[in-house]
């Protein structure tokens, strides 16, 4: 069926945009976003999913401030037409593609609402490739490209206060990925072999540049997949010029950086980082690592629909339903199944080179035995 994409030259394949290239009923595209206050007042996120086979978008934002994480998700029947992001409410507006994008949550009867807008300070990462099995079953092959930036807007609480969003305290990171990857109802068939995993990912925001750390490691910590780059950035403080973000065909330095081991603490009786460091080799193979500090307030990323066991991500909820949830982050349980992907603002120190410092987040998910780091169950805490 053809739609207004298709006025575009960007087919990959002989159909019509709206079909995709695989009948993997996993195929997704997704946006994703965060954004902190620079001494961790707040941290707040924003996503939003397309899983054409299995004919369901949803999109979801979650703000934590004053130790209560609120979240509003919002699910609908995919639409054919690429170019309509909009989930009930929630929508996002691409300004300029690769430097500026726009997400709201438009008035509604939860009373949690943003106008947002991301300005890019530095070109976009492409990460490598992700392919990963269960068995022989590739179960995740993805693509994302990972872009850090400053917020300017507008979040309303429910009860009405609101929080301005300013660009020069404001820090985040995008993301978009499409591909493959595990999502919607579970598949039936025989019971699969459980992986074990440790994943870790790092953007940081530095004075005049921006890093990535991001790695995936099984039981013995062997790091199966890794991935780190570097670029130069608007100085921090400065508000970033769209004109002057580099955009692919205009060749930005990335320089590459080779993860090769951490040495991470963990929370009493959690799975939750509570500081550590990363190392890895830079371009010229010297060595570039940083000391990683958790200030101020974290994300549950459920409230984005990760592992949540109702707003899932592409189950199908109804032609449009909108929902509303929040709980006090001090009283989740720290081993509840669906609340281990989480990410914590964080400050990071340099410890090569001249000792900077830096802000950024760390985002988790663990889950089953971890031998260096000792843990031996599915969710035992440290």
């Amino acid at each position: 069926m053809l739609t207004s994409a298709d006025d575009f030259p960007i087919h990959q394949t002989p159909e019509p945009v709206a079909t995709p290239a695989t009948s993997d009923r996993n195929a997704y595209d997704r946006y994703w976003f965060n954004g902190y206050d620079r001494d961790g007042a707040f941290y707040f996120a924003f996503s939003h999913g397309l899983y054409p086979n299995r004919f369901v978008a949803d999109a979801h934002f979650t703000i934590s401030v004053d130790g209560v994480q609120h979240s509003l998700h919002a699910s609908r029947r995919a639409p054919l037409d690429r170019f309509d992001l909009t989930v009930g409410p929630v929508g996002i507006e691409v300004r300029t593609p690769l430097k500026v994008l726009r997400v709201y949550v438009e008035p509604n009867e939860h009373g949690l609402g943003c106008d947002l807008t991301f300005t890019a300070r530095a070109a976009a990462i492409e990460e490598e490739r992700t392919t990963t099995r269960n068995g022989h079953h590739v179960i995740m092959d993805s693509t994302r490209l990972t872009q850090l930036g400053v917020w300017s807007g507008t979040v309303t609480l429910p009860g009405g206060r609101v929080l301005e969003i300013d660009p020069a305290t404001t820090l985040g990171t995008r993301d978009r990925s499409w591909g493959v990857r595990p999502v919607g109802e579970r598949e039936g068939g025989a019971p699969k072999p459980f992986n074990p995993m440790l994943w870790l990912w790092t953007p940081i925001h530095w004075a005049d540049e921006v890093s990535l750390w991001a790695s995936f490691e099984r039981a013995d910590g062997h790091m199966y997949h890794v991935d780190g780059k570097r670029v130069a950035a608007t100085p921090l403080g400065a508000l970033p010029d769209p004109a002057a973000v580099p955009v692919p065909e205009d060749e930005p330095a990335f320089e590459k950086l080779t993860p090769h081991h951490h040495a991470l603490t963990w929370v009493p009786g959690t799975r939750r980082i509570q500081g550590g460091e990363f190392h890895m080799l830079d371009g010229a193979g010297e060595p570039f690592a940083y000391r990683i500090e958790p200030i101020g307030t974290r994300g549950l990323l459920a409230g984005l629909g990760y592992l949540h066991s109702e707003w899932g991500h592409a189950v199908w909820q109804g032609e449009l339903e909108v929902g509303y949830e929040s709980w006090e982050l001090d009283k989740v349980d720290p081993l509840r199944f669906d609340r281990q992907h989480q990410q914590q603002v964080i400050r990071v120190t340099e410890l090569t080179g001249a000792g900077r410092v830096g802000v950024g987040v760390v985002e988790q998910l663990f889950f089953g035995p971890h031998r260096p780091y000792g843990f031996t169950e599915m969710l035992d805490g440290a």
